[in-house]
């Protein structure tokens, strides 16, 4: 196989003492504030004007939760508090005591439409709920988001499909470090075993637990290597780097551009991957799963990863054109082979946003040297009565 980092070092010309090579914005809401109301935010847009015939889902609502988490870092919470406060309200309002789950779709008027709650949705909420309670502890509104947060973590011991069983992950990772609810500790054990059976016996030519490659790839990766750190399983964390550097690998174009998996066909074994449409979420993702392998490990090539995936937001793509607006914080909902889609809906902006403020705080990390107090700190707590992972040849 040809290694990921190899293709990087050549193709972007990198070296230890590089600069990056696109710019850090200041925080602008200006967009998200434009796509929110009392409710919640608008799904959709045309052009940079809302659309509310779509609505409201909570995916976005927790996505926008994300966003004011990250952004009090550099804001300040007392900025994000009353948007924050917002969002967990949606949350609550959506989560059916009953079922256990959390709906997702709400129409332009607040009622919630009857459709099939979605196991996405429901991880994308326990992960929102953990990075709250992890930010702002022993807050009145941390509290709630925990209430809500134990109510709807049962439902995660029931997710089938590789992605939500990851976010679940990963939000269960984050209220354990954090030390703000130690009794997910069961669910993150069982989670972690699932994942890791998932990923055993991964083939060297198509190194991914599924038959193709289609969206969020690099949430697969990320939530493995939380499972290796937190259980003390080197071979986990290996493998998550297996899978990653050839995610790494197979989305970098000729010219050295982060190329995501364009969601038109995606990617099955033997045939030729989508190019297009490329979505916002992919480039972001990258950015989440590079920076924690980096934190993780130490490697450059996971720096020069999240810079490249950062990169196509602002233009170092398979058009050269960029899709996110700094000044406004607002981001363009594709790119296709005429350039970028002309709306800017919400989820394609919280990718932009938290992408900007993964890559500030990686950024502050590498220079610091925090990565090494990271990594001192990702001791393990207990480890999994399960056998090492093969690696592939």
């Amino acid at each position: 196989m040809r290694w990921a980092w190899f293709v990087l070092n050549r193709s972007m010309g990198a070296t230890e003492d590089q600069e990056p090579a696109r710019p850090l914005y200041d925080v602008s809401r200006i967009h998200l504030e434009a796509m929110t109301t009392e409710i919640g935010v608008w799904q959709h847009a045309r052009g940079s004007d809302p659309d509310p015939r779509f609505g409201y889902c909570t995916d976005d609502v927790a996505r926008a939760l994300v966003v004011h988490v990250l952004q009090s870092r550099e804001l300040g919470w007392r900025a994000v508090d009353e948007s924050a406060a917002g969002c967990v309200r949606f949350l609550t309002a959506a989560f059916d005591r009953v079922t256990g789950r959390f709906l997702n779709f709400r129409d332009a008027d607040g009622e919630w439409l009857d459709a099939e709650p979605s196991e996405d949705c429901h991880a994308r909420a326990l992960h929102s709920l953990a990075m709250l309670m992890a930010q702002i502890p022993g807050t009145e509104l941390a509290d709630r988001a925990r209430d809500l947060f134990l109510l709807s973590l049962p439902a995660a011991l029931t997710f089938r499909a590789i992605r939500p069983i990851s976010a679940a992950l990963l939000a269960t990772d984050i209220v354990i470090e954090a030390g703000v609810a130690p009794s997910a500790a069961p669910v993150f054990d069982k989670l972690a075993s699932r994942l890791i059976d998932d990923c055993d016996q991964l083939d060297g030519d198509w190194p991914w637990p599924e038959p193709v490659l289609t969206y969020e790839n690099p949430i697969v990766p990320r939530a493995l290597l939380a499972a290796g750190a937190r259980t003390g399983r080197q071979a986990v964390v290996e493998t998550a780097c297996f899978v990653l550097d050839w995610l790494i690998e197979v989305q970098i174009s000729e010219s050295g551009n982060f190329s995501p998996i364009g969601n038109s066909e995606w990617w099955w074994p033997g045939k030729t991957r989508s190019r297009f449409d490329q979505q916002p979420i992919e480039a972001a993702t990258m950015v989440l799963a590079a920076t924690d392998a980096f934190h993780a490990t130490g490697y450059d090539r996971y720096e020069r990863a999240a810079e490249a995936a950062y990169a196509w937001f602002l233009g170092d793509n398979d058009v050269g054109v960029p899709l996110a607006d700094p000044a406004s914080g607002g981001c363009f909902d594709g790119l296709n082979p005429r350039g970028a889609s002309i709306n800017q809906g919400a989820e394609s902006t919280l990718m932009w946003l938290t992408a900007l403020e993964t890559m500030r705080e990686l950024r502050h990390s590498s220079e610091s040297g925090g990565w090494r107090e990271r990594r001192a700190k990702r001791q393990p707590t207990r480890s999994l009565a399960t056998a090492p992972l093969r690696h592939p040849e």
